[in-house]
């Protein structure tokens, strides 16, 4: 995860994922594992804006609240980017690919079923060609898989 994160320089978050990441704004437990100090390290150095209707102000430091998700802002952002910028949560999600912001898809799939939950990937239809870069098969039976959205839309 750590080789992952590191060229993360922006997160955009809706505010439950932001809720879960704050976490990583405190500093670790001083015996903890050497990743887990380097991932809070890479967490931290890191810009965060969180797009929320109702939470009332950002609690980690080097993060910003936005009320609505502008793409015309996120364009300006990644375009002036010195680094990747990562966006976490599923509402966030589609809208971002919606709106054809998304240029590399990294999914990791658990084996795990769930019933519900809040699809990542747009409902209004439309489709992103995929090319895949690379794939990962973990010991648990996670496969990680990395693609690159193809310039062609349709």
């Amino acid at each position: 995860m750590n080789e992952l994160e590191r060229p993360v320089g922006t997160y955009l978050y809706g505010r439950r994922m932001y809720e879960t990441m704050v976490y990583w704004d405190r500093q670790p437990d001083p015996n903890a594992h050497p990743f887990v100090k380097e991932y809070a390290a890479i967490w931290q150095a890191a810009e965060k804006v969180v797009y929320s209707k109702t939470l009332q102000k950002a609690a980690g430091a080097r993060t910003r609240l936005e009320r609505t998700f502008d793409p015309a802002a996120v364009r300006q952002r990644k375009a002036e980017a010195t680094g990747d910028i990562s966006v976490g949560g599923a509402d966030l999600a589609a809208q971002a690919i919606e709106a054809g912001l998304v240029d590399d898809y990294q999914l990791f799939v658990v084996p795990v079923v769930v019933g519900t939950g809040k699809p990542a990937f747009p409902k209004s239809g439309g489709r992103v060609n995929l090319e895949l870069l690379d794939e990962r098969r973990f010991g648990d039976g996670t496969v990680f898989l990395h693609y690159r959205a193809r310039q062609e839309r349709v």
